[in-house]
């Protein structure tokens, strides 16, 4: 082989290793996300064209896991710059879903598609807040109520309570989502899951009895009859049924657990600092004990509706 033939396999194959790169450098789109609730923003590497960008026509937008059914479209807007393009929806989109989008055109070649999902590290905080706040299971789903008023009349006694049951709750969650993924679903099994559950969070609760009264018996004692509740709690058992309903991973269950269980130590503190100034206030005969508590936690429930509909990703 002779220079010259060297020389031109040389430039081929250097051709052929940066290529590659090059195309990626020529790359259209460069960002894509989730903007409003009902919006998908689409971010260009160059101005484009606003009547091709523009043309609804031109997309066709569904979730992953749902391909056969089509997201309608009712508009884009173009930005005055032409570098970015908002896709509107006739209805809210399901921002914990990943959504494929197909734009004909709009790159120069014949179709463009791309996969639009939210941050994951954004949707497992979103998890937690949610069952922290915006969804509170005492203020929102009502649940637990027999152990909130019974265990919320001083603050020390709330914040034990609400860290056994955070405990309890994280425990005996990830316990089941162990017991759902690789025992019920694969046996078919799945009818069981309310026995199952009531089970592994009797065990953890039991663990939790042994411990605590050898460890704080004060504690131990201040809690009562209140700590045989949370076997049966509903504010427990909620968890590995919402867990296994919406079928989250790991991490995901974690987060509910966790959100959950400081969601109910939140709701406890709350209702304990109320209740010591309730002891020294002047209040009705006719309103003393349960009726005003049902009042002041109407009234903390009407204040966490003002986190309905909160969204941070």
């Amino acid at each position: 082989m002779n220079v010259k033939a060297l020389y031109t396999v040389l430039l081929a194959a250097l051709v052929c290793f940066f290529l590659p790169a090059a195309g990626a450098a020529a790359e259209v789109i460069t960002d894509k996300s989730f903007g409003e609730a009902n919006e998908i923003v689409i971010d260009f590497a160059a101005p484009m064209d606003p009547a091709t960008v523009g043309n609804t026509d031109n997309y066709t937008v569904y979730e992953k896991d749902d391909p056969d059914i089509r997201l309608q479209l009712d508009e884009v807007i173009v930005a005055d710059d032409r570098l970015s393009a908002t896709l509107v929806f006739a209805d809210a989109l399901n921002t914990t879903q990943t959504h494929i989008v197909t734009a004909e055109g709009i790159s120069g070649r014949a179709e463009e598609t791309f996969a639009v999902a939210q941050s994951y590290l954004g949707y497992l905080f979103s998890v937690l807040i949610g069952a922290l706040l915006i969804k509170n299971f005492v203020f929102t789903k009502y649940l637990g109520l027999c152990v909130f008023f019974g265990t919320s009349k001083r603050k020390t006694t709330a914040k034990g309570m609400g860290v056994v049951f955070t405990l309890v709750m994280v425990t005996s969650g990830l316990m089941s989502w162990f017991f759902y993924q690789f025992i019920l679903k694969p046996y078919h099994l799945t009818f069981l899951q309310i026995v199952v559950f009531i089970g592994l969070t009797s065990l953890t609760v039991q663990a939790v009895d042994t411990v605590l009264r050898k460890v704080n018996p004060v504690l131990f004692n201040s809690f009562g009859v209140f700590l045989v509740l949370v076997i049966a709690n509903c504010v427990v058992i909620a968890v590995p049924l919402i867990m296994a309903s919406n079928e989250y991973n790991f991490s995901e269950t974690f987060m509910l657990s966790l959100g959950a269980g400081g969601g109910f130590l939140l709701a406890l503190y709350l209702m304990s600092s109320v209740s010591e100034r309730m002891s020294l206030a002047r209040i009705p005969p006719s309103f003393k004990g349960l009726p005003i508590a049902f009042i002041v936690a109407g009234q903390f429930a009407m204040a966490f509706l003002g986190f309905s509909g909160l969204k941070l990703f």
